[in-house]
């Protein structure tokens, strides 16, 4: 078991892609830290399937400082030792540049970046003093390519990608890694809502012609968590399908 007895963060870990990475460090023996900030039937659903004894949930929203830093000292209290973050929470809102409000542009940046910031600047001050640490960003193709009709999610996760680069050399001298993972079209609850042609259409877009698997997003994280990354920062590991 790769992260036996590790402390593992996971913002928005109950859903998703998120919570297909909080499964996976738990199969490899880590105690897994899921945050959520709404859906608490999906988010004790979960819990109950898992039935793990390594499993928390937190529910607090990862856009606010004071709840962010009442989080954290909820841990310290506990004498937790966190060695690795997932920054995965997220939302989208889309809608063309001259018909996004201000309310939708300024709810998917805080939270998909804000909360990014919030989360790895509290991290980095305790992974610090044990110079150790992981943080992995779940960012989007859309971030580098642009997509119609998501101005504020491309530049939320454009934004991760230079906040990457930016805390990786930051934080490189206490062996704290930070790197992004790029899923593309993955196969969860947010296509479900695409009709038969939709999808299709979708599909034809990735080189690869098919939708990815949450499970294929998850095998890149514990990758770039694990030891034998210990020299990859500051990257994004695309699983896309070739997008």
């Amino acid at each position: 078991m790769r992260f036996k007895d590790q402390y593992v963060i996971i913002t928005g870990g109950t859903r998703g892609i998120g919570k297909s990475i909080s499964e996976a460090f738990l199969s490899e023996g880590a105690h897994v830290l899921a945050t959520y900030t709404r859906n608490q039937e999906a988010a004790e659903a979960f819990k109950a399937s898992c039935a793990s004894d390594r499993l928390s949930l937190y529910q607090f929203d990862v856009s606010k400082y004071n709840e962010v830093e009442e989080f954290f000292q909820k841990l310290d209290a506990q004498d937790i030792e966190v060695s690795i973050l997932i920054n995965s929470a997220g939302v989208r809102k889309d809608a063309i540049v001259g018909m996004m409000s201000e309310e939708d542009w300024d709810s998917v940046l805080d939270i998909n970046l804000k909360g990014c910031f919030i989360m790895s600047k509290m991290a980095v001050q305790r992974m610090s003093r044990k110079r150790y640490g992981r943080i992995i960003n779940i960012t989007s193709p859309s971030g580098k390519l642009g997509f119609q009709g998501q101005g504020n999610y491309a530049a939320s996760k454009a934004g991760m990608i230079g906040f990457t680069r930016s805390l990786c050399k930051e934080v490189a001298k206490r062996k704290i890694t930070v790197n992004c993972v790029s899923p593309g079209f993955i196969d969860t609850e947010l296509l479900h809502d695409l009709n038969d042609q939709q999808a299709k259409e979708y599909q034809m877009m990735v080189p690869l012609q098919r939708f990815g698997e949450a499970r294929e997003v998850a095998s890149g994280v514990l990758y770039l968590a694990s030891a034998e990354a210990s020299y990859i920062t500051g990257t994004t590991l695309e699983i896309s399908g070739g997008l």
